[in-house]
């Protein structure tokens, strides 16, 4: 493998680098960040824990939909507005509740696609649309979605607690194929029965409530490579992968792969002690698993190939979001 191209295009995919504007934005609120919130964790994860008494936190996320997926397929686009989401809330180690949306459009029939995809990811994924706005009067069409969920206190996943000495795993639902609207979308999703679906996400809660993962988080825009690196510079680590280790299916370039947004797909850490058990838990919920390097003490993420190294990511001078929890 050349892993210096590796490195070159994962920094230089716009899956990652459209991720650095976020550290701007988390500034202009920072004066403001703590003083009226009873948040636990907030900006840097895939959803926000809120504590408002008892047993269970609120967990709390919102995306929105690219502009370029819109205009490429109006139903996968309302359809993935849900998935997206229903991920945050899933790499939490959560349970779904609730969905709301922002719907921005003067054209009816791109309302239609995009309510249909809304709904048939409702159906699939079986969280609630409960409500929204809608504007109607718009010379643009955009979709934002945003989803509560709830977790036991204590068995939250977060992406700042990755631990020195860690294994790194990675689980793919490979049961699926490249979506027709993108070179990096793998849909694995909409062939499958609702049931089947729900089952695979339910992994997530389980590892939670069983403690057996020590930080986690969904596999998104960034692909896997990009979303470890968001992943460990909120943590204050550094990782070392594998290539060789990474489950990757046959037939799609590599390089594509390590890019791709997989529908179900998830980055998590472990204690070593504990890999063979989070690995056998989501390969019998349909994944394939695999762990593919361990948790550092630098500021690197270095990808390793028959002896071979080199950064992807040097944290010194790099940023993915640039977030420090």
């Amino acid at each position: 493998m050349d892993l210096q191209r590796i490195a070159r295009e994962i920094r230089e995919f716009e899956g990652v680098t459209r991720k650095k504007p976020i550290a701007e934005i988390i500034n202009v609120f920072e004066s403001v960040r703590c003083e009226y919130s009873n948040s636990v964790v907030d900006f840097g994860d895939d959803a926000a824990v809120v504590d408002i008494g008892g047993d269970d936190y609120i967990l709390f996320a919102a995306d929105g939909i690219w502009a370029r997926l819109i205009n490429a397929s109006m139903w996968w686009a309302g359809y993935s507005s849900v998935l997206v989401n229903v991920n945050d809330i899933a790499a939490m180690g959560g349970k779904p509740v609730a969905m709301v949306n922002v719907l921005s459009s003067a054209n009816k029939e791109a309302c239609k696609e995009l309510l249909g995809g809304i709904r048939d990811g409702i159906a699939k994924f079986g969280v609630p649309m409960v409500g929204g706005h809608m504007h109607p009067d718009t010379p643009y069409t955009s979709l934002s979605v945003a989803i509560i969920g709830t977790v036991k206190k204590g068995c939250e996943i977060r992406s700042s607690t990755a631990r020195v000495g860690d294994t790194i795993i990675a689980a793919y639902d490979m049961d699926g194929r490249v979506g027709p609207n993108s070179p990096y979308s793998f849909d694995s999703t909409t062939m499958k029965e609702a049931e089947e679906v729900r089952r695979r996400y339910r992994v997530m809660q389980i590892l939670g409530e069983r403690g057996l993962v020590t930080s986690g988080k969904d596999i998104s825009n960034p692909g896997l490579i990009g979303t470890l690196g968001m992943l460990i510079e909120t943590s204050h680590v550094g990782a070392r992968v594998d290539l060789t280790e990474i489950p990757a299916p046959a037939g799609i370039d590599f390089i594509q792969w390590l890019k791709i947004h997989p529908a179900i797909g998830f980055v998590v850490t472990s204690l070593p002690e504990d890999e063979s058990e989070v690995i056998s838990l989501f390969e019998n919920a349909g994944y394939r698993a695999a762990g593919i390097g361990s948790i550092e003490d630098t500021s690197r993420l270095d990808i390793c190939c028959d002896g071979e190294s080199t950064a992807v990511f040097d944290f010194d001078i790099d940023i993915v979001t640039g977030i420090n929890q």
